[in-house]
This record gives structure tokens, C-alpha cells and sequence, in this order.
């Protein structure tokens, strides 16, 4: 069964207080390196794969796309999104990305932001979102990054003070659901390579345009904690296109 956190009334709570959730794109530490990743949106259709507060979808759309779709398996996360949401040619619809289903070439873009690390079998999604595309159509997407998901706790060792040692890097190779504690909660994700991301693409036909490894930007670092972001990296981004 897939997991679905955001719908628990404390998870969904705790998330709405992040910069992110407040703030919108501006909030989120990656956005200024993912927007340089973005293609052009106009007159294009566009899926946002877990598209949460419907942040993406609405950029998508200022942007001048012809259509964008926005899915996510929470309830909860809609209704925001919807609210949020003033551009007529903006939809959204409930259900797990691993359910969907679209005629081939259906959409210019597809997008998803920090969703991924939810699914359990990205080989057979990626494989539809190939199929999804059109001809030089593009897969934009952040992950939690490799590093960051590896060992499964996502938190730091520290010492009897309570001072930050080092980020743990365990089981690398040991692909698979992970217990992780995010915002002080269980929830699982799912740990996968550098590899299985990257070669999974390329084996269905997609060729990577670009792979970053985004930093806090620097205005950012003077928040508690975003200093310490610099010690590892938590995010992966990736653009890749259809041949």
C-alpha cells in the first residue's frame, strides 16, 4: 500500500509551517538552481508529479503553458493547491503517481519536486513518463539525494553535547524502503543510487541535459541549521530529455 503521510492531520501541520509551504518557491533552498533547469513553458502541457501546494503547477502556468496538470495522492495537499490556484488552464487531480495513465506523447514537460524518493519502483514509472513525453519533451525532477537517503535516518551523528560530528553514509548499495524521521515523524522513502537514477533514464530513451547537486544559496546559510547544509548534499536535481 502506498504511504500516505500528508494526509495525517500532525505531518500535514508540522509541513505547512516550512518556508516552503509559506513562502512558496522563494522558500525553497533549491529553487533558484532547479529554475535554471526549467525549460521554457509556453504553449507546452505540463504534468507536476506530486505537486503538493500546486506551487510548480502555478509557475508553469505564468509561464504561458498551454495546460498543466497537477497529481498528488493527498488530499489534503489539493485542497491548498487548488485554493492557491487562480489560472484557468491549471487542473489537479487525486491519485499516486504510480497509477497514473496517459496516451503516449501526452505532455511537453513533466515535472516533480521532491516526490520520487516516495515511490517504490522507479524503473517502471520512469519507463511511462518516457512514454508520456513527446519527441524532445522534457523530465525535470528533484530527488533527496543519494547521500542524504543511504543510510536511512537523515539525521547526524553528534556527540554527548549535542554538537554535529559528521552525516552517516551506510548501505549505500542496499537499494530499498528506508525509516526515515522527517519533521520529527516516520515516514517511508525509498533509497536508490546515483546509478539507478541516472542509467534508468538513459535507458529509456532520455538523454540528461543537466545534473545538479544544489547548495543553500548564500542568503539562506545564516538560518539555523542551513549552514550545515554545505557538509553534505541533500539534494539532487536533474533535467533529462526525450530523443
Amino acid at each position: 500500500m502506498k504511504e500516505n503521510k500528508y494526509d495525517d492531520p500532525i505531518f500535514f501541520q508540522k509541513y505547512s509551517q516550512m518556508s516552503r509551504s509559506q513562502q512558496g518557491l522563494s522558500g525553497a533552498g533549491e529553487w533558484q538552481q532547479l529554475r535554471q533547469l526549467l525549460p521554457g513553458f509556453a504553449g507546452k502541457r505540463v504534468l507536476d508529479l506530486g505537486c503538493g501546494y500546486g506551487w510548480h503547477c502555478i509557475y508553469a502556468a505564468e509561464g504561458g503553458a498551454r495546460s498543466v496538470l497537477g497529481t498528488d495522492i493527498s488530499q489534503r495537499m489539493l485542497e491548498v493547491a487548488k485554493e492557491k490556484t487562480a489560472a484557468p488552464q491549471v487542473a489537479y487531480r487525486l491519485a499516486a503517481m504510480e497509477d497514473l495513465d496517459f496516451p503516449a506523447g501526452s505532455f511537453d514537460v513533466v515535472l516533480s519536486s521532491l516526490a520520487l524518493h516516495y515511490v517504490r519502483d522507479f524503473g517502471t514509472l520512469a519507463a511511462k513518463i518516457a512514454g508520456w513525453l513527446s519527441v524532445g519533451g522534457d523530465f525535470v525532477f528533484s530527488v533527496e539525494h543519494p547521500v542524504f537517503t543511504a543510510e536511512g535516518s537523515q539525521d547526524w551523528y553528534y556527540d554527548g553535547e549535542g554538537k554535529i560530528l559528521h552525516f552517516p553514509v551506510d548501505n549505500y548499495y542496499y537499494e530499498g524502503e528506508r525509516d526515515a524521521r522527517f519533521l520529527g515523524e516516520h515516514v517511508v522513502k525509498y533509497h536508490r543510487t546515483l546509478t539507478t537514477y541516472l542509467d534508468t533514464l538513459l535507458q529509456n530513451g532520455l538523454s540528461l541535459r543537466r545534473i545538479v547537486e544544489p547548495q543553500p544559496p548564500r542568503e539562506m546559510r545564516s538560518l539555523p541549521g542551513m549552514a550545515d547544509e554545505m557538509r553534505r548534499p541533500m539534494m539532487l536535481l536533474v533535467a533529462a530529455v526525450k530523443n
